[in-house]
Protein backbone atom coordinates (compact mmCIF):
# COMPACT_ATOMS: atom_id res chain seq x y z
CA UNK A 1 0.00 0.00 0.00
CA UNK A 2 1.47 3.36 -0.97
CA UNK A 3 1.36 6.35 1.36
CA UNK A 4 -1.60 8.01 -0.35
CA UNK A 5 -3.72 4.85 0.11
CA UNK A 6 -2.97 4.50 3.82
CA UNK A 7 -5.46 5.61 6.50
CA UNK A 8 -5.24 9.33 7.33
CA UNK A 9 -2.45 10.41 9.64
CA UNK A 10 -3.04 12.15 12.97
CA UNK A 11 -0.76 14.84 14.43
CA UNK A 12 -0.44 15.45 18.17
CA UNK A 13 1.11 18.75 19.34
CA UNK A 14 2.08 19.02 23.01
CA UNK A 15 2.13 22.41 24.74
CA UNK A 16 3.52 21.68 28.22
CA UNK A 17 2.81 24.90 30.11
CA UNK A 18 0.09 25.56 32.69
CA UNK A 19 -0.72 28.45 35.00
CA UNK A 20 -0.72 26.00 37.93
CA UNK A 21 -0.38 22.25 38.47
CA UNK A 22 -3.60 20.45 39.40
CA UNK A 23 -3.18 18.05 42.35
CA UNK A 24 -4.59 15.04 40.46
CA UNK A 25 -2.58 15.59 37.26
CA UNK A 26 0.26 13.29 36.18
CA UNK A 27 0.47 14.70 32.65
CA UNK A 28 3.62 16.29 31.29
CA UNK A 29 2.68 19.80 32.42
CA UNK A 30 4.90 22.50 33.87
CA UNK A 31 4.59 25.96 35.40
CA UNK A 32 7.09 28.53 34.14
CA UNK A 33 7.36 32.22 35.00
CA UNK A 34 7.83 33.13 31.36
CA UNK A 35 7.92 31.47 27.93
CA UNK A 36 9.84 32.69 24.90
CA UNK A 37 6.92 32.40 22.52
CA UNK A 38 8.90 32.98 19.32
CA UNK A 39 11.46 30.34 20.27
CA UNK A 40 8.73 27.84 21.07
CA UNK A 41 6.92 28.45 17.81
CA UNK A 42 10.12 27.95 15.84
CA UNK A 43 10.98 24.79 17.78
CA UNK A 44 7.55 23.26 17.19
CA UNK A 45 7.83 24.01 13.48
CA UNK A 46 11.28 22.40 13.33
CA UNK A 47 10.04 19.30 15.17
CA UNK A 48 7.09 19.13 12.78
CA UNK A 49 9.34 19.38 9.73
CA UNK A 50 11.36 16.40 11.00
CA UNK A 51 8.24 14.24 11.39
CA UNK A 52 6.95 15.31 7.98
CA UNK A 53 10.18 14.20 6.34
CA UNK A 54 9.79 10.80 8.02
CA UNK A 55 6.17 10.41 6.84
CA UNK A 56 6.08 11.67 3.25
CA UNK A 57 3.01 11.48 1.07
CA UNK A 58 0.46 10.91 3.81
CA UNK A 59 -2.95 12.55 4.12
CA UNK A 60 -3.76 14.40 7.35
CA UNK A 61 -7.02 13.58 9.09
CA UNK A 62 -6.66 15.34 12.43
CA UNK A 63 -4.54 17.63 14.57
CA UNK A 64 -4.80 17.69 18.36
CA UNK A 65 -3.23 20.40 20.53
CA UNK A 66 -2.88 18.88 24.00
CA UNK A 67 -1.06 19.72 27.19
CA UNK A 68 -0.51 21.29 29.54
CA UNK A 69 -2.83 24.09 28.61
CA UNK A 70 -2.68 24.72 24.86
CA UNK A 71 -5.26 27.51 25.10
CA UNK A 72 -2.32 29.51 26.52
CA UNK A 73 -0.60 29.23 23.12
CA UNK A 74 -0.63 32.41 21.05
CA UNK A 75 -3.22 31.96 18.28
CA UNK A 76 -0.50 32.90 15.79
CA UNK A 77 1.51 29.84 16.90
CA UNK A 78 -1.55 27.62 16.54
CA UNK A 79 -2.07 28.99 13.03
CA UNK A 80 1.59 28.52 12.09
CA UNK A 81 1.54 24.85 13.14
CA UNK A 82 -1.72 24.17 11.28
CA UNK A 83 -0.48 25.93 8.15
CA UNK A 84 2.81 24.02 8.16
CA UNK A 85 1.17 20.65 8.85
CA UNK A 86 -1.33 21.06 6.01
CA UNK A 87 1.46 22.06 3.65
CA UNK A 88 3.44 18.90 4.46
CA UNK A 89 0.42 16.58 4.35
CA UNK A 90 -2.69 17.26 2.24
CA UNK A 91 -5.58 17.67 4.64
CA UNK A 92 -8.80 15.74 4.36
CA UNK A 93 -11.69 18.03 3.51
CA UNK A 94 -13.28 17.37 6.91
CA UNK A 95 -10.04 17.53 8.91
CA UNK A 96 -10.65 17.66 12.66
CA UNK A 97 -8.48 20.19 14.52
CA UNK A 98 -8.92 20.06 18.30
CA UNK A 99 -7.47 22.24 21.03
CA UNK A 100 -7.72 21.55 24.76
CA UNK A 101 -8.70 24.63 26.74
CA UNK A 102 -9.15 25.74 30.31
CA UNK A 103 -12.46 27.51 30.95
CA UNK A 104 -11.04 30.74 32.32
CA UNK A 105 -12.30 34.09 31.09
CA UNK A 106 -8.77 35.01 29.96
CA UNK A 107 -8.47 31.97 27.75
CA UNK A 108 -12.07 32.16 26.54
CA UNK A 109 -11.30 35.65 25.24
CA UNK A 110 -8.90 33.97 22.77
CA UNK A 111 -11.43 31.48 21.41
CA UNK A 112 -12.44 33.57 18.41
CA UNK A 113 -8.81 34.05 17.40
CA UNK A 114 -8.08 30.34 17.93
CA UNK A 115 -11.04 29.46 15.72
CA UNK A 116 -9.80 31.91 13.10
CA UNK A 117 -6.42 30.12 13.23
CA UNK A 118 -8.14 26.95 11.99
CA UNK A 119 -9.23 25.07 15.13
CA UNK A 120 -12.72 23.62 14.62
CA UNK A 121 -13.15 21.58 17.79
CA UNK A 122 -12.43 22.48 21.41
CA UNK A 123 -12.15 20.19 24.43
CA UNK A 124 -12.94 22.22 27.55
CA UNK A 125 -11.65 21.18 30.98
CA UNK A 126 -14.68 22.07 33.11
CA UNK A 127 -13.97 19.07 35.43
CA UNK A 128 -16.92 19.75 37.78
CA UNK A 129 -20.15 21.72 38.07
CA UNK A 130 -19.73 22.36 41.78
CA UNK A 131 -17.62 25.15 43.26
CA UNK A 132 -16.43 23.12 46.25
CA UNK A 133 -15.38 20.27 43.97
CA UNK A 134 -13.50 22.67 41.69
CA UNK A 135 -11.62 24.07 44.67
CA UNK A 136 -10.77 20.52 45.82
CA UNK A 137 -9.52 19.69 42.32
CA UNK A 138 -7.28 22.75 42.34
CA UNK A 139 -9.04 24.42 39.43
CA UNK A 140 -8.63 28.17 38.99
CA UNK A 141 -12.17 28.74 37.69
CA UNK A 142 -15.55 28.54 39.40
CA UNK A 143 -18.76 27.16 37.89
CA UNK A 144 -19.99 30.53 36.62
CA UNK A 145 -16.73 31.26 34.83
CA UNK A 146 -16.62 27.76 33.39
CA UNK A 147 -20.14 27.96 32.00
CA UNK A 148 -19.46 31.38 30.52
CA UNK A 149 -16.44 29.88 28.76
CA UNK A 150 -18.63 27.02 27.52
CA UNK A 151 -21.07 29.53 26.03
CA UNK A 152 -18.17 31.32 24.33
CA UNK A 153 -16.81 28.02 23.01
CA UNK A 154 -20.17 26.95 21.60
CA UNK A 155 -20.41 30.26 19.74
CA UNK A 156 -16.84 30.07 18.38
CA UNK A 157 -16.38 26.41 17.41
CA UNK A 158 -18.36 24.00 15.28
CA UNK A 159 -17.70 21.14 17.69
CA UNK A 160 -17.40 21.27 21.49
CA UNK A 161 -16.56 18.64 24.11
CA UNK A 162 -15.94 19.03 27.81
CA UNK A 163 -14.47 16.94 30.60
CA UNK A 164 -15.88 16.10 34.01
CA UNK A 165 -14.24 14.15 36.84
CA UNK A 166 -16.53 12.04 39.00
CA UNK A 167 -16.15 9.47 41.80
CA UNK A 168 -14.79 12.28 43.93
CA UNK A 169 -14.52 11.88 47.73
CA UNK A 170 -17.95 11.65 49.36
CA UNK A 171 -19.76 12.10 46.03
CA UNK A 172 -23.15 10.41 46.26
CA UNK A 173 -25.02 8.74 43.44
CA UNK A 174 -27.76 11.36 43.67
CA UNK A 175 -25.28 14.24 43.55
CA UNK A 176 -23.56 12.84 40.45
CA UNK A 177 -26.92 12.16 38.80
CA UNK A 178 -27.88 15.81 39.27
CA UNK A 179 -24.50 17.08 38.05
CA UNK A 180 -24.44 14.85 34.98
CA UNK A 181 -28.05 15.71 34.16
CA UNK A 182 -27.10 19.39 34.18
CA UNK A 183 -24.07 18.67 31.99
CA UNK A 184 -26.14 16.78 29.43
CA UNK A 185 -28.56 19.69 29.17
CA UNK A 186 -25.87 21.96 27.67
CA UNK A 187 -26.21 20.18 24.33
CA UNK A 188 -22.59 19.46 23.48
CA UNK A 189 -21.89 16.60 21.09
CA UNK A 190 -19.20 14.91 23.18
CA UNK A 191 -18.38 14.37 26.86
CA UNK A 192 -15.26 12.89 28.45
CA UNK A 193 -16.21 11.55 31.88
CA UNK A 194 -13.36 10.25 34.02
CA UNK A 195 -13.38 8.62 37.41
CA UNK A 196 -10.95 10.30 39.78
CA UNK A 197 -7.86 8.13 40.14
CA UNK A 198 -4.94 8.69 42.47
CA UNK A 199 -1.87 8.78 40.25
CA UNK A 200 1.65 8.17 41.64
CA UNK A 201 3.74 11.28 42.07
CA UNK A 202 0.80 13.67 42.34
CA UNK A 203 -0.16 15.78 45.33
CA UNK A 204 -3.31 13.71 45.69
CA UNK A 205 -1.15 10.59 46.03
CA UNK A 206 0.59 12.20 48.99
CA UNK A 207 -2.77 13.19 50.49
CA UNK A 208 -4.22 9.72 49.96
CA UNK A 209 -1.19 8.05 51.54
CA UNK A 210 -1.69 10.25 54.61
CA UNK A 211 -5.36 9.28 54.80
CA UNK A 212 -6.62 12.76 53.98
CA UNK A 213 -8.33 11.70 50.73
CA UNK A 214 -10.54 8.67 50.25
CA UNK A 215 -12.19 8.06 46.90
CA UNK A 216 -15.32 5.90 46.53
CA UNK A 217 -14.95 2.15 47.07
CA UNK A 218 -15.02 -0.29 44.20
CA UNK A 219 -18.75 -0.99 44.58
CA UNK A 220 -19.64 2.69 44.88
CA UNK A 221 -17.45 3.58 41.89
CA UNK A 222 -19.13 0.79 39.90
CA UNK A 223 -22.56 2.25 40.69
CA UNK A 224 -21.37 5.68 39.51
CA UNK A 225 -19.94 4.16 36.31
CA UNK A 226 -23.15 2.29 35.49
CA UNK A 227 -25.25 5.39 36.15
CA UNK A 228 -22.98 7.40 33.86
CA UNK A 229 -23.36 4.98 30.97
CA UNK A 230 -27.13 4.70 31.43
CA UNK A 231 -27.68 8.46 31.52
CA UNK A 232 -25.45 9.28 28.57
CA UNK A 233 -26.99 6.53 26.46
CA UNK A 234 -30.50 7.77 27.29
CA UNK A 235 -29.44 11.29 26.26
CA UNK A 236 -28.12 10.11 22.89
CA UNK A 237 -24.43 10.26 23.81
CA UNK A 238 -23.55 6.59 24.41
CA UNK A 239 -20.08 5.51 25.44
CA UNK A 240 -17.95 4.68 22.41
CA UNK A 241 -14.82 4.28 24.57
CA UNK A 242 -14.62 3.49 28.25
CA UNK A 243 -14.62 7.18 29.31
CA UNK A 244 -15.82 8.97 26.18
CA UNK A 245 -19.40 9.58 25.10
CA UNK A 246 -20.67 11.14 21.89
CA UNK A 247 -23.58 11.59 19.56
CA UNK A 248 -23.34 9.33 16.51
CA UNK A 249 -20.68 10.75 14.17
CA UNK A 250 -19.30 13.15 16.80
CA UNK A 251 -16.63 10.84 18.20
CA UNK A 252 -13.11 12.27 18.51
CA UNK A 253 -11.62 11.19 15.20
CA UNK A 254 -8.14 11.99 16.48
CA UNK A 255 -8.42 9.76 19.54
CA UNK A 256 -9.93 6.99 17.42
CA UNK A 257 -6.62 6.89 15.55
CA UNK A 258 -4.91 5.91 18.83
CA UNK A 259 -7.55 3.38 19.84
CA UNK A 260 -7.69 1.83 16.36
CA UNK A 261 -3.89 1.70 16.31
CA UNK A 262 -3.21 3.78 13.24
CA UNK A 263 -0.16 5.96 12.56
CA UNK A 264 0.20 9.28 14.34
CA UNK A 265 3.01 11.81 14.64
CA UNK A 266 3.78 13.48 17.96
CA UNK A 267 5.72 16.71 18.42
CA UNK A 268 6.52 18.84 21.45
CA UNK A 269 7.86 17.82 24.89
CA UNK A 270 7.06 14.25 25.85
CA UNK A 271 4.92 13.59 22.77
CA UNK A 272 4.71 9.99 21.59
CA UNK A 273 4.10 8.71 18.09
CA UNK A 274 3.64 5.54 16.06
CA UNK A 275 4.80 5.48 12.46
CA UNK A 276 5.14 2.36 10.38
CA UNK A 277 5.94 0.07 13.31
CA UNK A 278 8.30 2.62 14.89
CA UNK A 279 7.69 4.00 18.38
CA UNK A 280 8.76 7.61 18.85
CA UNK A 281 9.02 9.77 21.97
CA UNK A 282 10.24 13.31 22.52
CA UNK A 283 12.35 14.60 25.38
CA UNK A 284 9.94 15.19 28.23
CA UNK A 285 11.22 18.22 30.14
CA UNK A 286 10.54 21.42 28.17
CA UNK A 287 14.09 22.70 28.50
CA UNK A 288 15.55 19.37 27.38
CA UNK A 289 13.20 19.20 24.40
CA UNK A 290 13.88 22.71 23.14
CA UNK A 291 17.62 22.18 23.67
CA UNK A 292 17.48 19.00 21.57
CA UNK A 293 15.67 20.86 18.80
CA UNK A 294 18.39 23.52 18.82
CA UNK A 295 21.13 20.85 18.62
CA UNK A 296 19.55 18.31 16.30
CA UNK A 297 16.74 20.04 14.48
CA UNK A 298 14.16 17.88 16.28
CA UNK A 299 13.15 16.86 19.80
CA UNK A 300 13.08 13.08 19.33
CA UNK A 301 14.69 11.08 22.13
CA UNK A 302 13.43 7.61 21.15
CA UNK A 303 12.86 6.12 17.71
CA UNK A 304 12.70 2.37 18.12
CA UNK A 305 11.17 -0.37 16.01
CA UNK A 306 8.46 -2.34 17.75
CA UNK A 307 8.63 -6.07 17.25
CA UNK A 308 5.51 -7.57 15.69
CA UNK A 309 4.21 -9.06 18.94
CA UNK A 310 4.50 -5.68 20.68
CA UNK A 311 2.43 -4.05 17.95
CA UNK A 312 -0.25 -6.71 18.28
CA UNK A 313 -0.36 -6.38 22.06
CA UNK A 314 -0.61 -2.60 21.89
CA UNK A 315 -3.38 -2.80 19.30
CA UNK A 316 -5.39 -5.18 21.46
CA UNK A 317 -4.95 -3.15 24.63
CA UNK A 318 -6.05 0.02 22.86
CA UNK A 319 -8.82 -1.45 20.73
CA UNK A 320 -10.61 -3.33 23.49
CA UNK A 321 -11.30 0.03 25.16
CA UNK A 322 -13.70 0.76 22.30
CA UNK A 323 -17.34 -0.26 22.21
CA UNK A 324 -16.74 -1.45 18.61
CA UNK A 325 -14.03 -3.86 19.78
CA UNK A 326 -11.23 -5.21 17.59
CA UNK A 327 -10.71 -7.06 14.33
CA UNK A 328 -8.47 -9.92 15.40
CA UNK A 329 -7.48 -10.78 11.83
CA UNK A 330 -6.11 -7.25 11.29
CA UNK A 331 -4.22 -7.37 14.57
CA UNK A 332 -2.83 -10.82 13.78
CA UNK A 333 -1.44 -9.27 10.60
CA UNK A 334 0.26 -6.54 12.63
CA UNK A 335 1.75 -9.19 14.88
CA UNK A 336 2.74 -11.51 12.04
CA UNK A 337 0.92 -14.27 13.86
CA UNK A 338 -2.44 -16.07 13.92
CA UNK A 339 -5.71 -15.09 15.54
CA UNK A 340 -5.44 -18.15 17.76
CA UNK A 341 -2.14 -16.91 19.22
CA UNK A 342 -3.35 -13.47 20.24
CA UNK A 343 -5.76 -14.31 23.03
CA UNK A 344 -5.86 -16.67 26.01
CA UNK A 345 -8.95 -18.42 24.72
CA UNK A 346 -9.62 -20.39 27.91
CA UNK A 347 -9.82 -17.15 29.88
CA UNK A 348 -11.84 -15.55 27.10
CA UNK A 349 -14.34 -18.42 27.16
CA UNK A 350 -14.86 -18.00 30.91
CA UNK A 351 -15.36 -14.27 30.51
CA UNK A 352 -17.74 -14.82 27.60
CA UNK A 353 -19.80 -17.21 29.73
CA UNK A 354 -20.01 -14.48 32.38
CA UNK A 355 -21.27 -11.97 29.82
CA UNK A 356 -18.10 -9.87 29.91
CA UNK A 357 -16.77 -10.61 26.41
CA UNK A 358 -18.44 -11.22 23.06
CA UNK A 359 -16.98 -12.80 19.94
CA UNK A 360 -18.35 -12.90 16.42
CA UNK A 361 -15.89 -14.71 14.19
CA UNK A 362 -12.70 -12.67 14.21
CA UNK A 363 -14.33 -9.74 16.01
CA UNK A 364 -13.88 -9.44 19.79
CA UNK A 365 -15.60 -6.91 22.04
CA UNK A 366 -15.81 -6.17 25.73
CA UNK A 367 -19.48 -5.94 26.72
CA UNK A 368 -20.99 -3.07 28.72
CA UNK A 369 -20.77 -5.23 31.83
CA UNK A 370 -17.15 -6.06 31.00
CA UNK A 371 -16.14 -2.41 30.62
CA UNK A 372 -16.66 -2.02 34.35
CA UNK A 373 -13.89 -4.60 34.85
CA UNK A 374 -11.71 -3.69 31.88
CA UNK A 375 -8.48 -3.26 33.85
CA UNK A 376 -8.87 -6.80 35.21
CA UNK A 377 -10.00 -8.34 31.92
CA UNK A 378 -7.19 -7.11 29.67
CA UNK A 379 -4.29 -8.89 31.41
CA UNK A 380 -6.32 -12.09 31.55
CA UNK A 381 -7.09 -12.35 27.86
CA UNK A 382 -4.33 -10.49 26.01
CA UNK A 383 -1.17 -12.51 25.52
CA UNK A 384 1.80 -10.20 25.92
Amino acid sequence: MNAAEMPPLALYVHWPFCVSKCPYCDFNSHVRASVDQAAWRDALLADLAYEAAALPGRRLGSIFFGGGTPSLMPPATVAAVIDAATRYWPAQRDIEITLEANPSSVEAARFADIAAAGVNRVSLGLQALDDAALAFLGRAHDVAEGLAALDTAQAAFARVSFDLIYARPDQSLAAWEAELSRALAFGTEHLSLYQLTIEPGTRFATEAAAGRITIPSGDDAADLFELTRAMTAAAGLPAYEISNHARWGAESRHNLVYWRYRDYAGIGPGAHGRRGGLATARHKKPENWIGAVARNGHGAQIEEPLIASERATEALLMGLRLREGVDLARIAGLGETTVAALIDWEAAARLKAQGLLARNGDHLTVTDAGMLLLDAILPLVVKG
